[in-house]
């Protein structure tokens, strides 16, 4: 009775994934590491190759259609964004918040006007000019929980050009919102209904949310840990901290932010003054109890968004053209925007951390797939296809090339 009460188990199944997951995550993140490749490029090939097993034999789990690993990695992402909010301060941030405004503004217009000249070249003549605008916006995201993954790894995340890249994701994060609420209300007006009022609500919503999280969050929390110190409990420093990040990611979501952005958010708000009291009595920094949290569900958050490329759209020979020249022309974009860091910033560094648009970049496709224009939806199964294809490509050369030039450069 016993051995057939586990044999039923509904839990068996979550556990026996879990195990997949992290051991295809360590394995393929040795193998990228032995290639001189950093781990997290490893880890998208993983998820890309399970989706690929499971298409092909359906013994296999479908990794991307698991609520059990969506959960998991959504909070690897925003645990690994705290912990890279933490390793800077609002200060710090304001020094390089001129040079990452530069950044994040070249980085959105030379990407969407790569991305317009790409759509216009390769799809079909009589195209909607509302599908190229808004493919030329899915050009603009950056994604900063690869390139803040990739600068971990090479202990460069407090660098000069670490803050600038992680500051202009997070202005990228927001002028991305601003581009997608034009596209959309352009949809809207071309389709005869006004699409654009509530979003520009939104809009609205996350600058303030931004204003008030690095304004008055960093006033209250120096008085909300001092309260906390006078807890009586033993380990209360990690808990806190993490009902912290996530309320402020909870918060960051209503705004129509990205949950990363409220999480990182908080980790720069928590300043090493503000927590020093239980910092000292629990004799761990709260950066030292995060690691082990990171180190254990951020992996399976990159298996997962490789896994949620389909292999039979992507391969396609017309759809991998699509995907390379869009690929290639975000690359070039991004990267040129490395340059608007200004004297003694490595521009190559910076340019090459704008590079990946990993969960962002999903988050613009899974808004236009919601769009239609005149009853038609906005994106076809091909070109959407396409889209994610050149969001992987440039998923993987951006923590590529980032290792490559941190390596080079020592």
């Amino acid at each position: 009775m016993p051995f057939a009460f586990l044999m039923h188990d509904p839990l068996a199944g979550t556990l026996m994934l879990l195990a997949l997951l992290w051991l295809s995550a360590k394995v393929g993140g040795e193998l990228a590491v032995r290639l001189k490749l950093p781990a997290v490029t490893g880890e998208l090939a993983v998820g890309l190759a399970l989706t690929a097993l499971h298409c092909s034999w359906a013994i296999f789990p479908d990794v991307a259609a698991s609520p059990a690993a969506e959960l998991l990695g959504g909070l690897g992402v925003v645990v690994l964004m705290f912990a890279v909010g933490l390793e800077s301060t609002v200060p710090q941030m304001m020094k390089v918040g001129a040079a990452a405004l530069r950044v994040a503004v070249i980085g959105v217009v030379l990407p969407m006007a790569a991305g317009l000249a790409g759509a216009w070249l390769l799809l079909p003549k009589g195209s909607p000019f509302v599908l190229d605008l808004f493919i030329g916006a899915c050009l603009c995201a950056t994604s900063i929980g690869i390139s803040a993954q990739v600068l971990r790894e090479k202990g460069a995340s407090d660098s000069l050009e670490g803050r600038i890249i992680v500051g202009a994701a997070v202005v990228d994060d927001v002028l991305g919102l601003l581009v997608l609420v034009a596209v959309s209300g352009l949809v809207g007006a071309a389709s005869g209904a006004a699409a654009g009022p509530g979003l520009l609500k939104t809009l609205a919503r996350a600058l303030v949310f931004l204003g008030g999280a690095l304004t008055l969050g960093r006033l209250a929390t120096p008085h909300l840990f001092s309260l906390a110190s006078r807890f009586r409990g033993e380990q209360v420093l990690l808990p806190l901290g993490l009902g912290f990040a996530f309320l402020l990611a909870w918060l960051g979501n209503l705004a129509g932010l990205a949950s990363i952005v409220g999480a990182y958010a908080a980790g720069l708000i928590l300043e090493p003054a503000h927590i020093e009291d239980l910092e000292r009595r629990e004799r761990h920094t709260l950066e030292e109890l995060v690691h082990p949290l990171v180190t254990v569900l951020s992996p399976l958050f990159f298996v997962l968004m490789g896994a949620k490329v389909d292999p039979a759209a992507l391969f396609k020979p017309a759809t991998l053209g699509f995907a390379a020249l869009l690929a290639l022309l975000g690359v070039a974009g991004k990267y040129a925007a490395g340059y608007g860091g200004g004297k003694g910033i490595r521009a190559a560094v910076v340019g090459w951390g704008m590079v990946p648009r990993g969960e962002v970049g999903l988050i613009f496709v899974a808004a236009g797939a919601q769009l239609q224009l005149n009853g038609v939806p906005l994106l076809s199964a091909d070109v959407q296809a396409g889209i994610i294809g050149a969001l992987l490509l440039t998923t993987i050369a951006g923590p590529v090339g980032l290792g490559w030039v941190l390596r080079a450069r020592g």
